[in-house]
């Protein structure tokens, strides 16, 4: 019972990532103001294509560990990917996002990421 909850989980996060990459690559003005750290018309759009790679590269290398490695593998995956969204709780935090945002959104993210990963510990 534990197995399908703990690997289903790692799938919709790995899916959302890959999701939220790709928004970023398609429509990054939309994408940063839901980060929570609204980006201008007339800035540097490399950064925030920059994030939509990073977004999509972890969350296509995780769904590749889901599919061809062990439980173990996944999991130290999560625990290390875990630090990308507590990052982005202190880069909102740090550049005008709100509260609200950043722990409801990327510290929520890295504690669900943090239990899943317990979770595939566990199988």
């Amino acid at each position: 019972m534990l197995g399908p909850l703990a690997y289903g989980l790692a799938i919709v996060l790995s899916l959302f990532v890959v999701l939220i990459g790709a928004r970023f690559l398609l429509a990054p003005l939309a994408a940063a103001a839901g980060y929570g750290v609204p980006a201008t018309a007339d800035g540097d759009p490399a950064y925030l294509t920059i994030k939509g790679l990073r977004d999509l590269s972890y969350g296509l290398l995780g769904l590749a560990l889901i599919a061809f490695t062990t439980a173990d593998a996944v999991a130290w995956f999560m625990l290390i990917v875990a630090l990308n969204p507590l990052g982005d709780t202190v880069v909102v935090l740090r550049h005008g996002g709100t509260k609200a945002a950043a722990f409801g959104i990327h510290f929520a993210t890295a504690v669900v990421v943090v239990l899943d990963a317990i979770l595939l510990f566990a199988l």
